[in-house]
């Protein structure tokens, strides 16, 4: 105990003295004032030695008090130079006040009072930034600054070590992929053995070299497959490297004629192993689902694609189309009716496949339904022509009927689209399990939920093509009758531009049954032909059309004026006609609101790529997406992405 509180303990007992003897000088004093002055002398002298210890016992504690304040003070003053983190205050205009001294040695120099925080802190913007907690890099140390916007105070702590050990466990993330030469059997038909191990031994060399390159462990499944092991360090450069194996092989065998091409499936971010080799199998469906020759890449949420330049192979064998219409056919039998959609917005191809599919249902005794959600232009005059079939037209239902009529035990078939956003009902896919694809286009990351049938072909020239195949195998000799076969034929043609862009073999030959059972071409042209004021008004869009890069043009509509998204690709296939364009962008506002942008190509330049960086998607040569905004706007978004895309890659082959 101090020695000044000994002091106070000793002092309160003189009080209590003091207390009694005024107490007993009173008393005395009734009774004896002789006495009574004997107790007064006694009195006053305990109390001077009161006011006396008193007096030592303020001034001790005056003196212990300041010794302890100073101590304080100066341990508060060691503790802010000593700190392992730095301090910063600033004013309103975010210049320095103040720092502690460990700010100088981050900065490197004795002081920085004065110094705007935006020159010392670069990479933190404290006019946008409202983060509590901000990560920033200074020098060539992470730091971890602690903002309170209120008090105008920043701390500042070096989190480098914690930052590295981060970097360098995300950078050794488990990376799984799965390389397939997609078009292996086309190419390799009709050679040798001996050619075919020349081509494989020369295909193999440039992929080993290549994961050697990399670093990659590569595995090697079957003749055509293999599996690659890697960390997200080397995806990272195989990203930045755009996947150049793509080409190199592709350039390899372009002798060929057939080329060989890739197609890659890559991973990672999966909870387990398991999830991941899921991810990568399912990257590489997607890949081949979009034709090949291409990456696609998971990581998380994050889907990404790399390559799909060229146009999708065509198969040369109808094994695929026979087997999918043998369990068409069963799944057909098994179930109570069959419920058909197409996309919002349907073209001829749509409602062509759907009629194609409803006589699949007919031919084994199941009501068929096909969901119409009003009748746009682009199907007017076809819809007017089906009208006239009553059998026919009674089967096409709105989606609230529909809704009605679907059970678990219907079978529902989703035509021209993969897309559960892009259906006129999505609601439908709910009611039942049983959901068939069957689709031309090439595979996006949305996709339909676990389809108990996949029938996407992106070789197809449409989906009437592949409608019109299933049909021919469903059954021996299928009979159509005249109006099936041209609405069919009709989405050929449509989707073909008349048979002069995305035509194979197997879509002469499709057209060929179809005329045999009795489409009537004349019909399709009368369904074709133009309105005068939609030539007029196409030919508004097309007048302003600019050039960029050489080859694309662009046109963007009056904002003051609505068009429908018919015309809109109508224009768009014009301009395509021009001399010294390979690509064609027509960009106009719907009717419904939106922003409609239509893209074509004659196969030198991918626009699907530059459709699905706007969210929507498409073909090599033909695709579309809907925006929020303006026309001009959107046309600047666009312009970007062109510019993104030439500086990445190139945008022509």
């Amino acid at each position: 105990m101090p020695k000044f509180l000994v002091k106070r303990w000793h002092g309160m007992h003189h009080v209590w003295a003091f207390v009694l003897l005024v107490a007993l000088t009173i008393a005395l004093t009734f009774y004896q004032w002789a006495l009574g002055l004997v107790g007064l002398l006694l009195t006053l002298a305990v109390g001077a030695l009161s006011y006396v210890a008193e007096r030592a016992f303020r001034r001790d504690l005056k003196a212990y008090m300041s010794t302890l304040t100073y101590r304080v003070k100066k341990a508060g003053s060691e503790v802010i130079t000593d700190l392992p983190f730095g301090i910063v205050l600033y004013n309103e205009d975010k210049i320095v006040q103040w720092h502690n001294p460990f700010v100088s040695e981050i900065m490197g120099r004795e002081s920085v009072v004065g110094e705007p925080l935006a020159e010392l802190i670069p990479a933190w913007k404290p006019g946008k930034e409202k983060k509590r907690l901000v990560e920033v890099p200074i020098g060539e140390r992470m730091y971890e600054l602690i903002v309170k916007h209120e008090e105008r105070l920043i701390y500042i702590r070096d989190i480098t070590a914690r930052w590295k050990l981060a970097k360098t466990y995300e950078d050794e993330k488990l990376v799984l992929g799965v390389v397939v030469m997609d078009n292996l059997d086309e190419v390799t038909q009709g050679m040798d053995d001996q050619q075919r191990s020349a081509l494989m031994s020369k295909v193999t060399g440039v992929i080993t070299d290549w994961a050697q390159r990399y670093q990659l462990y590569l595995k090697r499944l079957n003749s055509d497959r293999y599996l690659i092991t890697t960390n997200r360090e080397t995806l990272r450069q195989l990203e930045h490297s755009r996947f150049v194996i793509l080409d190199e092989v592709r350039e390899l065998t372009h002798d060929q004629k057939i080329p060989v091409t890739l197609s890659i499936g890559l991973a990672t971010g999966g909870d387990t192993l398991i999830e991941t080799g899921q991810w990568a199998q399912r990257s590489l469906d997607i890949a081949l689902g979009r034709g090949g020759d291409q990456c696609a890449v998971k990581q998380g949420d994050r889907q990404t694609f790399y390559g799909g330049k060229s146009n999708a192979v065509e198969k040369r064998t109808r094994v695929r189309a026979r087997v999918v219409a043998h369990a068409l056919r069963d799944m057909i039998k098994d179930s109570s009716n069959v419920v058909i959609m197409g996309h919002k917005m349907p073209d001829m191809d749509s409602v062509g496949a759907a009629i194609g599919v409803l006589k699949a249902a007919r031919l084994f005794g199941r009501d068929g339904y096909i969901v119409l959600d009003g009748v746009n232009p682009a199907i007017q005059k076809m819809m007017e022509i089906v009208k006239e079939e009553e059998p026919l037209y009674k089967c096409f239902v709105t989606p609230e009927q529909a809704l009605g009529l679907i059970d678990a035990r219907s079978l529902a078939v989703v035509v021209d689209t993969h897309r559960g956003s892009m259906v006129d009902e999505p609601k439908l896919l709910t009611h039942t399990e049983r959901v068939v694809v069957v689709d031309h286009h090439r595979r996006s990351e949305e996709f339909i939920t676990n389809p108990m049938l996949v029938y996407m072909e992106p070789y197809a020239s449409s989906t009437c093509e592949l409608v019109t195949e299933l049909l021919q195998y469903i059954i021996d000799r299928v009979v159509l009758d005249v109006t099936e076969a041209t609405m069919l034929l009709a989405g050929i043609t449509v989707d073909t531009k008349s048979f002069s862009l995305r035509t194979g073999a197997r879509t002469f030959e499709a057209a060929s049954f179809l005329r045999r059972n009795g489409a009537d071409s004349a019909m399709i042209q009368r369904m074709l032909k133009e309105d005068l004021q939609q030539y007029i008004k196409k030919a508004e869009i097309i007048k302003d059309a600019e050039l960029v890069h050489e080859h694309i043009a662009i046109a963007v509509t009056d904002p003051s004026r609505t068009y429908p998204q018919l015309l809109i690709a109508q224009a768009a296939d014009t301009l395509l006609n021009m001399n010294d364009v390979l690509a064609s962008f027509v960009i106009g506002q719907r009717q419904d609101g939106q922003i409609g942008v239509s893209a074509r190509s004659l196969g030198a330049m991918n626009v699907q790529v530059v459709m699905e960086r706007l969210g929507g998607g498409g073909h090599l040569t033909n695709a579309a997406c809907q925006l929020e905004g303006s026309p001009a706007e959107v046309a600047e978004r666009l312009k970007q992405v062109l510019d993104e895309i030439e500086e990445e890659e190139g945008l022509f082959e």
